[in-house]
């Protein structure tokens, strides 16, 4: 397929990608909103009083749905940016009286504490290096510190009692709620479009494959932290909201409790579906109300039955039951339709201009040490490398060769030494920084996104150089001539729509490849990327990455066990036993090395 009809089938995907999603979401919240606004007509007044809190509680369920179901960040800490917002109004309220001014300051002071909240949070959990529990434990303790702090407030935040009475934007229940209905099939929308985005892709890369999001270059800690500064924004509004339309504020509303329950309703509706947690906790909400009325004893565990209940029996939630049978019905029923382009397409990215001096080492190992404790696992590793060239590193098992590409690829991994990477040291940089220098690195096992579909994961691995749409699908993928040519060497432009994690391993070992090279590097980093292949499939790789490394004047460092392969495709191989360099030569030179049948017997050195 040439580069002229890719391009043409581009446009014409782009056009029904673009158009065909927004108007079914732009139809779909035009009847919701109807439905707002004719449903107080057919209501009595307790249960549109009901509601209106139900959809505000629905506003904080779709910004825990956006962290836990779609980033992977269990947070139980919504409940202390709300309260920041609710507490924020009910002061400013009760100390300085109501006006319009006084209101938009109350929203901007909520939102500023919630952010400063969040903000302390993220730099405590998400730092680099920091594990996903640490966001769970410091939100686990976040509500419980921001209910103590009301609690010592004295007269001033009304303690355990609260604050009330205070005059608010004097709307009647019918009109909160039809404010509080725009505004949530607003925020819903938007939160739709985003997650179903180039960018919202992206939250589902981090939260599947936090690490390959590192090794292409992403900075997903501060990704994470933006996204959780806009939820905690999210919350702060709806406190907001809570406080100006119920005129009562309790240090309950900043609880464990109630950040609890966030996660029950987005649990029972469907994490990662967006509009289960909201349908959800609607519908609970609604149902707890006429239960406590009704069974003022038994209600929560009705309702704690039903949640323990639906979790065993539905992992997934209620929502994504009631889809896939949405979809097996139309697949029955639906006539054959005929072949269709795929919804992506790929093009020629521009070139970047790189001042690369062939002549000089492209990889400089100097003085390279690693040691766990007492265990010194490489020890003076010394050797360059220059662009155009391929040099293999061998050796038995354990002798150190993943570790040391480990230590290429991230600088914080090394105990001693140094690494230059086309003339600039690496230094202590984590994997992020390091691919802004030109290293790309690609693991033992394929390791892509495997819920993502092919032309979803060559994205991601283009989104440091090609910012990615954050309200819509492009339809486009701009890719080098380096990665062109392996997806279609390999036939993965046929799949573009296909889940990576259908793919035969042989072709989720050319994904990975080809998104490495995505990142337009000027060192490949290659660990056994033969392994599992067949004998057709492994000649392929070999013959792709001669003609990356003679074209592209790319430095490829591969570590490879089959010595045939490392004999075709090898310009010099470094032998490495028991974290040392034994050997520095040509093919020929290591192949029939005495010394190398030695250690590969396991005997001698």
């Amino acid at each position: 397929m040439s580069d002229a009809n890719v391009k043409e089938l581009g446009s014409s995907s782009i056009q029904r990608l673009q158009v065909r999603p927004l108007t079914k979401v732009v139809f779909a919240a035009s009847i919701v909103l109807i439905g707002v606004g004719a449903a107080p007509f057919f209501m009595d007044a307790y249960s549109v009083n009901v509601l209106v809190r139900s959809m505000i509680y629905a506003a904080m369920a779709l910004s825990v749905d956006i962290l836990w179901g779609y980033l992977g960040v269990l947070t139980f800490g919504q409940s202390a940016f709300f309260a920041a917002g609710a507490y924020a109004t009910a002061l400013v309220f009760t100390y300085g009286g109501f006006s319009p001014e006084y209101a938009f300051a109350a929203v901007l002071i909520g939102m500023a504490v919630a952010v400063a909240l969040a903000g302390l949070v993220a730099f405590l959990a998400f730092w680099h290096g920091a594990s996903a529990l640490y966001a769970s434990v410091i939100t686990l303790v976040l509500p419980i510190v921001v209910t103590q702090l009301l609690f010592s407030g004295g007269t001033y935040t009304g303690s355990s009692s609260g604050l009330t009475g205070f005059d608010t934007i004097p709307l009647s229940t019918e009109a909160w709620f039809w404010a509080v209905g725009v505004w949530l099939v607003v925020l819903t929308t938007g939160a739709w479009m985003y997650t179903r985005s180039d960018a919202g892709r992206l939250l589902i890369a981090i939260r599947e494959n936090e690490q390959r999001c590192k090794y292409l270059g992403l900075n997903t800690s501060k990704i994470k932290a933006l996204v959780f500064l806009i939820c905690a924004a999210i919350g702060a509004i709806a406190g907001w909201i809570y406080a100006n339309y119920t005129m009562v504020v309790a240090p309950e509303i900043a609880g464990f409790t109630f950040g609890t329950e966030l996660l029950i309703w987005v649990a029972l509706g469907g994490r990662g579906t967006l509009f289960g947690p909201v349908i959800g906790t609607i519908i609970i909400d609604y149902a707890s109300a006429h239960l406590q009325g009704d069974f003022p004893f038994v209600w929560k565990l009705v309702i704690g039955i039903v949640f323990v209940s639906v979790i065993v029996a539905l992992p997934r939630g209620i929502l994504p039951l009631v889809s896939n049978a949405a979809n097996w019905l139309r697949g029955r029923t639906r006539k054959a339709q005929p072949e269709q382009y795929s919804q992506l397409q790929l093009c020629k990215a521009p070139r970047i201009e790189r001042n690369i001096v062939v002549a000089g080492p492209a990889l400089v190992v100097s003085g390279v040490e690693k040691r766990f404790g007492s265990l010194e696992v490489l020890s003076g590793i010394d050797f360059e490398a220059t662009y155009g060239e391929i040099v293999s590193l061998v050796g038995p098992n354990g002798a150190g060769k993943t570790t040391l590409m480990t230590c290429i690829a991230d600088g914080s991994k090394r105990s001693g030494g140094t690494i230059s990477i086309g003339g600039q040291d690496i230094a202590h940089r984590p994997p992020e920084e390091c691919v802004r220098l030109g290293v790309g690195r690609k693991f033992q096992m394929a390791n892509v996104f495997d819920t993502l579909t092919v032309g979803e994961c060559l994205q991601i691995a283009r989104a440091r150089l090609d910012p990615l749409s954050k309200w819509k699908k492009s339809g486009v993928c701009q890719l080098p001539p380096s990665a062109l040519h392996v997806v279609r060497a390999t036939g993965l432009h046929s799949d573009l729509d296909v889940p990576a994690q259908l793919l035969s391993h042989g072709k989720k070992q050319a994904l990975e490849l080809a998104m490495v090279l995505a990142l337009e590097p000027k060192v490949i980093l290659l660990d056994e990327p033969t392994a599992g292949l067949t004998k057709t499939e492994r000649t392929l790789i070999g013959t792709i990455l001669t003609e990356l490394a003679t074209t592209e004047q790319l430095c490829i460092l591969l570590v490879e066990h089959d010595l045939d392969f490392v004999r075709d495709i090898s310009s010099r191989v470094i032998v490495l036993h028991q974290g040392r360099i034994v050997l520095n030569g040509s093919v020929d030179e290591v192949v029939n090395s005495e010394l190398v049948k030695t250690v590969y017997a396991g005997s001698g050195h």
